[in-house]
């Protein structure tokens, strides 16, 4: 097992959620957390607990971002006018990497993220091998032609548990799709309860 499967399942387990909704989730088996103290009672959390809870599980969805890349992130979202939590989720939506999640490219996040780092995306024509890069409403996001046969690819079209969200139109005969607009929280296909309110909340005190 990787490094990064083991750090996605185990993410999973200490969130006592199956955050990205696949099937081979252990929290589908066992609950607990990891570790040998995983299986004891869980004491009531604090509100900074609650609030750290949520800003981990919603830096984790997005392929465990570092704690500088996701506060930078934040901090964009709270200069821009408007809810800041509702912000936020638009800009980690408008990533490359999660674009090419959303559209059914790769089967994972993680591997969204090694997928654009080595090349195989194009943003209206041009390689973009950046996972952070930001798409605009109207960008075209393709597979580029001579990796649309790789096996990554095959087998994230066929996967039955997750939907294109209505913000990408898809393609999937041309493995294309076009970002139509930034989408708000409510727009989002999780597989869990995302509350970036909290993240706001603990942002705001800490």
């Amino acid at each position: 097992m990787t490094k990064r499967t083991s750090a996605k399942y185990k993410l999973d387990r200490r969130m006592g959620e199956n955050i990205w909704g696949r099937p081979k989730s252990p929290v589908n088996r066992r609950e607990y957390g990891p570790g040998q103290h995983g299986q004891r009672r869980k004491g009531k959390l604090s509100d900074f607990g609650i609030q750290l809870r949520a800003k981990q599980k919603l830096k984790g969805y997005y392929g465990d971002l570092t704690e500088k890349q996701f506060r930078r992130i934040y901090a964009e979202a709270e200069r821009v006018k408007g809810d800041t939590g509702e912000n936020l989720i638009g800009l980690l939506e408008r990533r490359l990497d999660a674009v090419v999640y959303r559209a059914k490219f790769v089967p994972t996040v993680f591997a969204a993220r090694q997928f654009v780092n080595h090349g195989h995306v194009t943003v209206n024509g041009q390689k973009v091998n950046i996972p952070s890069y930001r798409v605009k409403e109207g960008d075209v996001i393709e597979v580029r032609e001579k990796s649309k046969q790789m096996a990554l690819v095959l087998e994230a079209t066929q996967l039955p548990e997750r939907d294109v969200p209505d913000y990408l139109d898809v393609d999937n005969s041309k493995l294309t799709a076009v970002f139509t607009r930034t989408p708000a929280l409510g727009d989002v296909p999780y597989p869990v309860m995302m509350e970036p309110n909290l993240v706001v909340e603990f942002y705001a005190k800490n």
